[in-house]
This record gives structure tokens, C-alpha cells and sequence, in this order.
């Protein structure tokens, strides 16, 4: 019995070590709530600024460039911050873990999340330049849940789900127009820290 005991831990410990090969397993709870909290400060700060310029009336024209401007620096600031938070608590994990937080498997999982994201920058800019406002929040959800699904064979497999949900808003958000700042609050911002906060209890809770 304790030969089998003895198999079966080294077993578990090679399925765990072939795991830390191929995934990235480091990714933190924490990440998912920063991330959130900077995505809903980000909305609320879009909301803002869309409330002070008309885009309507005799100045539409003028108030609609600067407040295209005005989104755009919104938007990259809040990536930004997003991202920084998320690399920090991400990079503690890695180190408290001893998982190189720069190793195979996170270039695999940067490459296959990045495609799908270019790809979805670029349509959405376009959009922007256009004019086509109101499919601006659901192309940003829906080429993020791509990427989220399109990376999650490479790290957790809650990853997927994440992404899922980030579609299915994306697609909603298609037949409901005039409240993509909603929408986009709700995938980037409130899904993200449901999604910490699940990550978080289920595996750095202990």
C-alpha cells in the first residue's frame, strides 16, 4: 500500500511538473481585480468626458475630435494601468512560486493572446475613424474574448470561461445599441474581478 502511495505522489508530481512546463500557471487573482477596478475607473472617466462634450448641435464637429482624443488617451492610460498591475501581481506570484515569469510558456501565451488583439486594435481604430461608434465597445469585447480563448490552452483553464463570457457580452452588445460604455464596464471591469476573486479562492487562498 505504501509503494502504491509512493507511485501515485510521483505521478502527481511529474503531472504537475509537466504542467509548469506547458502552462503558464502563475497568473494571480489579484491581477484580475486590478485589472477590473482600472477598466471600471476607466469607464467611468469616458462617461465623464462624454457628458461634457456635445456631439450634437452647432459644435458636434469640433467636440467630437477632442472627445475621439479624449477616449483614446482614456483608453491607453487605462490599458496601461491594467497592465502594470496585473504584471506586478503576476511577476510576485511567479517569484514566490519559483516559475520564471518570462519562460516558454508565457511567450507562448503572449504570442497567441497578441495575434488576436492587433487584429482586433486595428478594427477597432478603423471603426473609429468611420464614425462607427456603436460597434467600437462590442469588436473590442469580442476580439478580447478571442484572444482570452485563443491563449487559455497555454495557462488555466478558467481563462477560457473568461473569455467566453467576454463574447457572449460582445455579441449582446451588437443588438443593443447606445450602451457599449456599459457593456465594456461590465466585461472588462466587473468580469475581472469576478474572475480574481474566483482565481484568488481557488488557488492562492491557502
Amino acid at each position: 500500500m505504501d509503494n502504491q502511495e509512493q507511485s501515485l505522489a510521483a505521478i502527481q508530481d511529474i503531472k504537475r511538473i509537466m504542467e509548469r512546463s506547458s502552462r503558464f500557471i502563475s497568473l494571480s487573482g489579484w491581477s484580475g481585480i486590478a485589472a477590473g477596478l482600472c477598466a471600471l475607473g476607466g469607464a467611468w472617466t469616458a462617461a465623464h468626458y462624454i457628458g461634457v462634450y456635445p456631439v450634437s448641435g452647432p459644435t458636434r464637429q469640433g467636440s467630437t475630435t477632442l472627445l475621439e482624443g479624449i477616449l483614446l488617451l482614456v483608453a491607453a492610460a487605462t490599458f496601461m494601468a491594467a497592465f502594470l498591475s496585473a504584471f506586478v501581481f503576476t511577476y510576485l506570484r511567479s517569484r514566490k512560486e519559483g516559475v520564471p515569469v518570462w519562460g516558454s510558456s508565457a511567450q507562448r501565451l503572449l504570442f497567441n493572446t497578441a495575434v488576436p488583439l492587433l487584429a482586433g486594435a486595428f478594427v477597432v481604430y478603423r471603426m473609429l475613424e468611420l464614425g462607427e461608434y456603436g460597434l467600437i465597445a462590442p469588436s473590442s469585447l469580442i476580439f478580447y474574448g478571442l484572444a482570452l480563448v485563443n491563449g487559455s490552452k497555454y495557462t488555466l483553464g478558467e481563462v477560457r470561461y473568461l473569455g467566453y463570457f467576454q463574447l457572449l457580452l460582445g455579441v449582446i452588445n451588437l443588438w443593443v445599441p447606445g450602451r457599449g460604455l456599459l457593456f465594456w464596464a461590465l466585461g472588462f471591469g466587473v468580469l475581472h474581478i469576478i474572475y480574481g476573486i474566483v482565481m484568488w479562492w481557488k488557488y492562492e487562498r491557502k
